[in-house]
């Protein structure tokens, strides 16, 4: 089977204009608990759910992580680059993620706020992509975050400069091994390290359909409020 010939149909349910909270980020929220199986919206959906996860794991395959999301950023040539991070909050101001400032995309956020966000959960066959800008968090808020992280991840802050060329592994397990000898107690965070807040202006609610006819709306934000639109599949 040729790659053009991967193809699946969408069949677990559809999306209307009444289901859609006025607020974006508590249509986001619910979505996300729905995927995190919390809950789900009807005993059929519910149903297929189950079956879908079931085939999983009889196949072997460990179910996605649901805070997984693409993050987008541009270089100042304007060049787009994407990588998967993990959403760490979401609530009325935004998104919330964590990584290290001197990243490739540190610097091109630094240089350009503007970046995208795309959420994918193939079990509910939802997508939710989000543009917006983003802005540091505040210290201590990034700091509270790093020191819920298990010992290992903080060490490895330290450890990684995140994006830099490197010779080999062994190079990066030395680095480790030594800053693990440097901080026997409580590991601080590197000033270089922290989160970041995306602002969203734009957010696209997909459900898949069948027949490629999906369903998708957009939330626009106003001065006061967020325009929802319906946009042709």
């Amino acid at each position: 089977m040729s790659i053009a010939d991967i193809r699946r149909e969408y069949t677990l349910g559809g999306l209307d204009r009444k289901d859609l909270d006025a607020d974006p980020m508590i249509q986001f929220q619910r979505w996300f608990e729905q995927a995190r199986g919390a809950r789900a919206s009807g005993r059929m959906r519910r149903f297929f759910i189950r079956l879908y996860k079931s085939l999983l794991l009889v196949m072997g395959a460990e179910p996605m992580d649901i805070n997984a999301m693409t993050l987008a950023t541009v270089d100042p040539e304007g060049r787009p680059s994407a990588r998967t991070v993990l959403l760490k909050g979401a609530d009325q101001r935004g998104f919330v993620f964590f990584t290290n400032y001197g990243s490739r995309k540190g610097q091109e956020l630094a240089g350009n706020p503007n970046a995208a966000l795309v959420f994918y959960w193939a079990d509910q066959e939802r997508q939710v992509c989000v543009a917006g800008h983003v802005q540091k968090l505040p210290q201590a808020e990034s700091e509270a975050y790093f020191n819920s992280r298990p010992r290992g991840s903080r060490i490895a802050a330290w450890a990684s400069r995140q994006s830099d060329v490197v010779p080999d592994r062994r190079y990066l397990e030395v680095l480790w091994a030594k800053h693990e000898a440097e901080f026997p107690g409580d590991v601080p965070m590197p000033p270089y390290w922290g989160g970041y807040l995306l602002v969203p202006s734009r957010l696209e609610f997909w459900q898949g359909r069948p027949n490629r006819m999906h369903d998708r709306f957009r939330y626009s934000r106003q001065t006061n409020s967020w325009l929802i639109q319906r946009l042709s599949p």
